[in-house]
């Protein structure tokens, strides 16, 4: 039987390509989306998902979420001032959505599907700001017991794309993450940007993608194009860069096949929400300094042949 899954998505254009794998694999049964305030503001989050489902011929479930962190006041500015209309923009570069979300909040969507009998048996994968699944777990904190497993993509040790030592979705809200991370959810798998940085999907393959003639892999192939070029403009260490990195499909495929993340530790991790320069850094204490148990399984590493091979083969399905 497939493995349920619901995805956390703060859509634009790599949580697109995660939406699509997780719609198409035969491995997962996508049980809904929920969106979070995060790459784009939240309405335009959701209608990008509405807008993905759509254009692939799939009908799932979205629930629109939070539109602000659990406590911060200086989100969303930011980001909205700095690289989402050259990496993601607004509106994906695909025909609108002509399907609608549901009417009840993801947050309380979380809680109820986890309370549920199907809770149990469906892994819950985050890919956009925290803010979501914190609020579920401080409403209801049965869920860490109901959650099954957690992948999420977030965090770094040793690469920041925000500040000089956070990541995006974990500096977003902070809290959120801090409230995730020591929940007890019995497993959790953070897949960091050092992972994702080696799980990178070059212009040639974007012509290998439109080359398969699916829709799904057509629209991956305009999505890792902007994602070039945009990190070209905004990134110095990307400036003649003729690849990208698509974060949050490693997250969706590691489920698929484990053999995709290399450099797996079990460590303890817990999130600065203080420091004035360090807010939103992930703290994995790889050498258990803090000698604390183990609360993830973090992944540095990934390879990159066998992703971009199971990122082809997800993408050539058609609904």
């Amino acid at each position: 039987m497939p493995q349920k899954v619901i995805l956390d998505v703060d859509t634009g254009t790599d949580d697109a390509v995660a939406l699509m794998c997780a719609a198409l694999h035969p491995a997962l049964e996508l049980v809904a989306a929920t969106t979070v305030n995060g790459n784009v503001a939240v309405e335009y989050c959701t209608d990008n998902t509405l807008r993905v489902f759509d254009h692939i011929g799939k009908s799932i479930p979205v629930y629109e979420g939070m539109a602000k962190p659990l406590l911060r006041k200086d989100f969303p500015i930011p980001r909205s001032q700095t690289t989402t209309p050259l990496i993601h923009g607004n509106a994906l570069p695909i025909p609108e959505a002509t399907s609608r979300p549901h009417d009840e909040n993801a947050v309380d969507f979380l809680v109820d599907y986890y309370l549920s009998a199907d809770g149990p048996d469906t892994i819950l994968v985050p890919v956009g700001p925290l803010s979501n699944v914190g609020a579920a777990l401080q409403r209801e904190p049965r869920l860490a017991e109901r959650i099954p497993a957690i992948v999420l993509m977030g965090g770094s040790h040793a690469i920041g794309n925000t500040t000089p030592s956070a990541e995006f979705n974990i500096w977003a809200d902070p809290e959120a993450a801090r409230v995730v991370f020591l929940s007890g959810v019995r497993s959790i798998t953070v897949v960091p940007l050092d992972a994702t940085h080696e799980a990178v999907v070059s212009l040639e393959e974007c012509q290998q993608l439109r080359a398969l003639g699916t829709p799904a892999a057509e629209a991956a192939a305009v999505f890792i194009e902007k994602r070039i070029e945009g990190y070209r403009i905004t990134h110095a260490e990307y400036a003649d860069a003729t690849n990208t990195p698509v974060h949050d499909a490693l997250a969706v495929l590691s489920i698929i096949d484990p053999a995709v993340l290399r450099k797996v530790a079990e460590i303890y991790g817990d999130v600065e929400t203080t420091g004035e320069l360090t807010i939103g850094r992930t703290v994995f204490d790889l050498y258990h300094r803090l000698q604390k148990a183990p609360n993830m399984r973090v992944a540095l590493g990934a390879d990159r042949e066998r992703f971009v091979a199971l990122l082809m083969e997800t993408l050539a399905r058609t609904a």
